[in-house]
Parts: C-alpha cells; sequence; structure tokens
C-alpha cells in the first residue's frame, strides 16, 4: 500500500459538504461508512467501499443496495461495547492506513463529540495521522510532532490532554512557544494564529490536542 494512501471515515453526527470535505472524500483510496454516515456519503453522491455499524440508522433500501454494488457491509449487534465509528476506525487501521480523515465527528452532542476526541488518544493510533474534519476545522493529536495546514490567520489552539506537556517548541504561530509547557487547568494556549500557509509544532512529554479553526 502506498504509505501516503488516506482513508476517509464518515460517521453520522453533524455534517456540512464543504468544498474541503468533498476535496478529501474525492482524494481518498478508502472510503468508509460509520453506520449512518451512509446517508451522507450517498447524498453526496459516493458510494463507500466499506459499510461497518449495527445498521440502525441505515434504511434497509440502502442496505441492499450497498450490497447490491459490491459494498463490503460489516454487521455488528446493537448491544456492543464500541461506537459504530470506534469499529470503523478499528477497520482501517486493520487494513494499515496511516492517513485517516474523520468526518462528521464534531457538533451535535457534547458526549458523542467528547467520545470522538477520546478516540484519537489510542495507542494504537502512534505514527498515524488521523484528525477529526469538518467545514469549519479539523481536531487531531500531537504526540511528538505534527504540521498544520491552512493559512494565514487561522486560529491555532493547543489544549494538554491529561497531564501537562513539556518541551513544546511552535513554527509558523504568531505566539511561539520555544522549549515551554502548557497546563490543563490553565488556557494559555488558546486562539493562537497562523503566521503562514504552515505551521509547526513539537513537544518532548505529554499528549496535546490541537484545534485548527479555518479562516474564509
Amino acid at each position: 500500500m502506498n504509505e501516503n494512501a488516506v482513508a476517509v471515515i464518515i460517521a453520522n453526527g453533524e455534517f456540512t459538504p464543504a468544498e474541503n470535505i468533498r476535496n478529501l472524500i474525492d482524494s481518498a483510496h478508502l472510503i468508509v461508512a460509520a453506520d449512518g454516515g451512509l446517508e451522507h456519503i450517498l447524498r453526496l453522491g459516493y458510494v463507500p467501499h466499506v459499510l461497518i455499524g449495527d445498521m440502525d440508522s441505515v434504511q434497509d433500501d440502502d442496505l441492499v443496495q450497498m450490497k447490491a454494488k459490491g459494498v463490503e457491509v460489516i454487521i455488528h449487534p446493537i448491544e456492543k461495547d464500541e461506537t459504530d465509528l470506534e469499529l470503523a476506525l478499528q477497520a482501517v487501521l486493520q487494513r494499515e492506513y496511516q492517513h485517516i480523515r474523520i468526518l462528521a465527528a464534531l457538533g451535535g452532542r457534547l458526549d458523542q463529540t467528547l467520545a470522538n476526541i477520546s478516540l484519537l488518544m489510542q495507542r494504537q493510533l502512534d505514527g498515524c495521522d488521523v484528525r477529526l474534519v469538518d467545514a469549519s476545522q479539523e481536531v487531531f493529536v500531537i504526540r511528538r510532532k505534527a504540521f498544520v495546514e491552512g493559512k494565514a490567520g487561522d486560529i491555532v489552539s493547543l489544549i494538554p490532554l491529561g497531564d501537562a506537556v513539556e518541551g513544546i517548541q511552535t513554527e509558523g504561530l504568531k505566539y511561539r512557544l520555544q522549549g515551554e509547557t502548557l497546563f490543563p487547568q490553565h488556557t494559555r494556549g488558546i486562539s493562537n494564529r497562523m503566521t503562514a500557509s504552515r505551521a509547526a509544532i513539537q513537544i518532548q512529554e505529554g499528549t496535546l490536542l490541537c484545534i485548527h479553526m479555518f479562516t474564509r
């Protein structure tokens, strides 16, 4: 497999089919619909490669059509320990994709949003570039180093997950951090801004949540 191959997962949350979303789907090597995410992807005129979940949010006719079109359908019981999105993420990891974009996973129910963000902390994602993306922002976890691609003026917020995050180095942000520490009980890392089309963030210890908000 091409190490730069991208897998896109469409969840069943709030969904705005903006240009950046369509571009992600167009460039995907693998498209996975997590249960009710099938409705989102069909509305845009795409057919997923994989449909996974308990199918409680999938219309019977759509399920029949997906099977007829050769879509790989993986059905799980309704009473299960994982959300449909977590099952979809596991399926993508089993296929050894390292670049994963998850759509329709932000907004709406707060518990679902927090749970979706928490998925990014799974240790099996070490070495992977996994981001939750919607029309206005992307959310991802930094364990060592990451790049933010956007444009000058975009907002970048850095939030420690769990414990303090040490040795933070940033480039391409207005308020630069040079080997400094951010603490989860303080808000210092909120609302920084990009000064160019690319920013780099590197840390020595801890886990850092990055929220990149796009400007229009």
